[in-house]
Parts: structure tokens; sequence; C-alpha cells
């Protein structure tokens, strides 16, 4: 049978180690609990924490104990960039972020059963502690040189902004949230990606210092594409986990586009499948590339363990009825304007001519074209076929009372928005 730790280093989920044969031990011995850290610094999640998210329920899965942390308190502070000083946000803006994390790191993990996972804010416990209290309990136990010595910090000193003293005791107080959790749930790894490996050995020494206990950290690589450059931008940003700032479709079509170089590193990060499910997979991008097989079970299982199969299976039913396999007016006004987002759109208004929306929408280069568009069988609204060049849009052709698709020929589509207040849809 394969070792936990083999199988995480497999799916490329294993980087640095404090100890790897002591974790493995530790792993053998029993049950460990352990820690991943995320603050609320966004009012949302991205694909970077989803690596955390995904290994810490293999963890759980494997009979481990997790404990994911929010941080109420280091939040307010913010872990130093590598450039430029980061702006603060206000104490109850950080207590608004700390509770939407919460909800979406509850989706992920599971808080019931022999190994329920734990919900924990490092505010409980320095939410009360007195500056003097923290210098000489815990900073105490830090030296300046190694503190200096962190990349991001060393980097920082060299710029012409520097770095604040603020920032500068941010990885103690990351430090003094590996001991707490130590002391009080028994937490033996802390994990967390490549760029915090400075930040979890500062509670690696601090919790050997204050309590001569040998604990361990674990960090996953950064995500990169096939090229080396760095992984995760959409056009319109980061890949947000909150619905409400990146849609389900638009999540879905991120993962259905990534390249065949890249899907099956990805599929052995991001998803549950099996060796063997990869394995096969893998053959079909070197058999059957055009096919995508392996890009569509990317973006099916990735969409689904963040948004919900309900949701995955709306965004997929989506994308077929706008090439025409399926009937849009069946689709949810969310779904469906989230799948019109990014096409290009024109006005309209009731009784416009199908001729002139088309040429509006840069669907066809001219009223002319338009209509050898329609003499020739290839243009469409809302997928049925128009016919007739003197046809106009009508009220029942606006989509939840907003808007109607264009399609010339097979593949390229427009959308033609109303003019004005948009229906109230479903």
């Amino acid at each position: 049978m394969t070792h936990l730790i083999d199988e995480l280093a497999w799916r490329g989920l294993v980087s640095q180690t404090t100890d790897l044969d002591a974790l493995k031990a530790a792993f053998d011995e029993g049950p460990v609990t352990f820690y991943a850290g995320f603050d609320p610094t966004a009012p949302s999640l991205h694909h970077g924490h989803l690596v955390q998210l995904v290994l810490m329920r293999h963890l759980q899965l494997a009979g481990h104990h997790p404990l994911a942390l929010v941080g109420g308190a280091t939040g307010l502070i913010g872990d130093p960039r590598m450039s430029g000083e980061r702006v603060l946000n206000t104490k109850d803006t950080v207590a608004e972020w700390v509770q939407r994390l919460q909800t979406q790191i509850s989706r992920f993990l599971d808080f019931d059963g022999d190994n329920p996972a734990r919900m924990v804010n490092n505010l409980d416990w320095t939410g009360e502690l007195t500056a003097i209290d923290f210098l000489r309990e815990v900073g105490k136990h830090y030296r300046l040189g190694t503190m200096l010595a962190k990349d991001t910090v060393a980097r920082r000193l060299a710029s012409d902004e520097g770095i604040s003293f603020t920032e500068f005791s941010y990885q103690i107080l990351q430090g003094m949230d590996y001991l707490e959790l130590h002391r009080r749930h028994g937490c033996t790894l802390q994990t967390g990606g490549n760029d915090q490996w400075g930040n979890l050995l500062s509670g690696v020494e601090l919790i050997r210092k204050s309590e001569r206990a040998s604990v361990h950290a674990l960090t996953t690589p950064l995500i990169t594409k096939a090229d080396g450059t760095k992984f995760g931008k959409s056009e319109g940003g980061a890949i947000w986990l909150d619905p409400e700032m990146m849609s389900p479709y638009a999540f879905y079509q991120f993962w259905l586009n990534v390249d065949d170089a890249e899907v099956i590193g990805y599929l052995k990060v991001f998803t549950f499948r099996t060796r063997e499910q990869i394995a096969e997979l893998e053959e079909s991008v070197a058999t059957r590339p055009a096919a995508r097989e392996a890009q569509r079970a990317l973006a099916y299982d990735v969409t689904s363990l963040v948004h919900g199969a309900d949701a995955t299976d709306k965004v997929i039913a989506a994308s077929r009825a706008l090439f025409g396999g399926g009937d849009l007016a069946e689709l949810d006004a969310v779904t469906l304007r989230a799948a019109v987002a990014e096409l290009p759109s024109a006005d309209v208004r009731v009784g416009d001519a199908v001729v002139d929306v088309l040429a509006a929408t840069t669907l066809v280069a001219s009223k002319g074209a338009a209509r050898r568009a329609i003499a020739e069988g290839g243009a469409s609204v809302n997928n049925r076929k128009v016919t007739d060049e003197a046809a106009v849009i009508g009220a029942d052709d606006l989509l939840h009372g907003e808007f109607a698709v264009l399609r010339r020929g097979k593949r390229t589509l427009a959308v033609a928005r109303l003019v004005g207040e948009p229906g109230t849809g479903d």
C-alpha cells in the first residue's frame, strides 16, 4: 500500500518538510493533528488556498485531525509582500472577511465523525494579549539575525520603501499560532505554500525553544504552468472561489481551457481521482487530444468541489445550450448571465430588426452580410434559425426579459441586451 506521504508527493503536494522520515513515522504512529492558516486579506479564497484545502482533505480522509485557522489577528497585519507595504484593512472589514472565509472552508472539510475538523481564529489568543506579555513570552525566543535573513524581509529592506515593524512582526505572530495550537490541541504539523516556508519554520523553532518539543512543517509547491510561469490568472483576475466574485461558469471555463501540457499535473493536485483514472486521462491526452477528456474531467471535478455538482451541471447545460445543444429558455438567469458575460454585445429594443442587431453585435460585417447569413440559414436567435430577413426581436425573444443570444454559423456567438432596466428574471 502506498504511504500517505508518497501519495501526496505523487500528486505534487509535497515540496519541503522539516524531516520527511520523522513525518512519515508520525503518520504511521497514529492520528496527527495538523493545521493550515488562511488570512482574511480579501473577501474570498482563491486557487492558491484551494491547494491547501485539498491537502487538508487528503489528510483528513486518511484519519488525521484538521484545524482550519482563519487569521482574525494576522489578517489585521498581513504577510509581507515582496514589494510594497500592505494597506491595513479596518477591524470591521477583517471580521466580516473572517466569517466569509470560514463559510468557504467549511464546505471542504468534515466537522463531524471520528476525526472532525475544527475552525479556529488566532484573534482568540492575541486579542487580549498585552504588548509586554507578547515581548516577554514570545519575542524573547526570536533572534533578529534569523528574522532579517528571511527572503521577503531581506528584499524589502533592500528596497527604497523598506518594511514597517508591523509587517516585520508577522512571522512572530504566525509562529505564536503554531505554539498556541500545539498547546491547546496537540497540533504537531503545519502545512502551507512554499512561499510560507520561513513562517512555518518560525513556529517550529518557537515550539522547540519554548516547549522543548519537536514538530513538523510541510509545504506544497507553488503551482505553475508547464513553462514555469505563474499559474492562476483569468482574464478578469484571480481565480476566486466565491461565486459572487467569479461565477461557476467562468470558473469551469478556466479549468476547461488549461493546456494539454498542464492538465494531468492539475488533475493530480486539484482532484481526488485515482492513479488509474488519471493514467487513462493521460492516455487520452496523448492519443485523442481533440476530445479534451482530461480538461472536462478537471473542470467538472474542481467546479463540483468548490461550487457543488448541481452548479456544475447547470454550467455544462449552459455551455451546451449556447451552441444549440439545449433550450436556452430553460437555464436560470444567474447561470445564463454568467455564460454570456464575455460575449460581444449590443443594445436592443423590442421591435429592432434582427439584421440590424446582427450587424450591431459585429457577428457580421454589415447589414448586407446579415441578410446573406439569414438567406443561407446561418443565423439564429436563441438557437432558433432565422429565415425571414424582415424578422424583428420580439418580447418573447428576451430571455428572462434581459437578452437574446445570437449565433452566426455553428460557434460564433453574441448577445443583444435590452436597453434600460432588465427584467426581474428567475
